[in-house]
């Protein structure tokens, strides 16, 4: 079975049941995005629950986006999907709390090995490997993007979604994993989230801001490398913070995320 585009360019779906849109020039490397190992180690971690209030925050913020939406289906794309948690748990709050309405989710990641297993939840989802420089999606056909600890492009969203469209990003605050950087860093810096001077260049207006704290215990060895490993902070651990994670067995990290919701203004 194959997809085809409107340029007749052809693209197999696998066995999976995913589709590869990710063409050869939109590769950074030949093995774009997260590894096999950092995808299984962020499911593991996710799994267990650990940011669960992160994804019922979400769900909350997406009801409020799509409530009252014309046509019957809002259309939500999660733009840096991963191994598709936080799709998942919409889709499992949305039938439990059904005020939403008829939710078409579609999730996008360049790692390969990130949607190979977000296709083995059972969520009713269609996911690719794309980039979000050029989403797979008709123009205007979009009311919501997630975009949650990624990296939002601002012009490829703005091509894919209707007027008056939303993006919510979800980014770490100044806290968050705290008790972890400070293992593995001499200095810890305390960051706010990324400005958002891009997006309102793009046409965006930030409409609110909200910030979401708690805290995390991790009770084994493995569920603190998991949570390494699912983290860019596994590419700069020193010797020194390996031998001490190492010798750790429990964990208790805050949880400091800022949720904002942005609306799309000027075309």
């Amino acid at each position: 079975m194959q997809r085809r585009c409107m340029a007749g360019h052809s693209f197999d779906i696998a066995r999976e049941g995913y589709c590869n849109l990710l063409v050869v020039q939109h590769k950074a490397s030949r093995d774009p995005g997260d590894s096999k190992d950092m995808v299984a180690s962020r499911r593991r971690f996710l799994e267990a629950g650990h940011f669960a209030p992160i994804a019922e925050r979400m769900f909350n913020t997406v009801r409020e986006c799509v409530s009252g939406a014309t046509g019957g289906v809002s259309n939500i794309v999660d733009a840096g999907c991963g191994e598709g948690y936080y799709l998942d748990r919409l889709s499992q709050l949305a039938v439990s709390n059904p005020e939403p309405g008829t939710l078409g989710l579609a999730g996008i990641d360049v790692s390969k090995w990130a949607v190979k297993a977000a296709t083995r939840r059972k969520a009713p989802v269609t996911w690719l490997v794309a980039n979000s420089r050029t989403p797979p999606f008709l123009a205007g056909s979009v009311d919501l993007v997630l975009c949650l600890f990624g990296f939002p492009v601002w012009e490829g969203f703005k091509k894919i979604q209707k007027p008056g469209g939303h993006v919510l990003l979800v980014d770490p605050a100044a806290d968050h994993l705290l008790e972890l950087r400070q293992i593995i860093y001499p200095t810890v810096r305390r960051s706010p989230p990324p400005r958002l001077a891009a997006a309102e260049v793009a046409g965006y207006r930030l409409l609110r801001e909200e910030g979401l704290r708690f805290s995390a215990t991790l009770t084994d060895a493995e569920k603190i490398q998991d949570l390494v490993a699912m983290t860019p902070h596994a590419h700069r651990v020193a010797q020194a913070g390996r031998i001490a994670l190492a010798d750790l067995s429990t964990l208790v990290v805050t949880v400091d995320v800022a949720f904002r919701l942005l609306k799309l203004v000027r075309s």
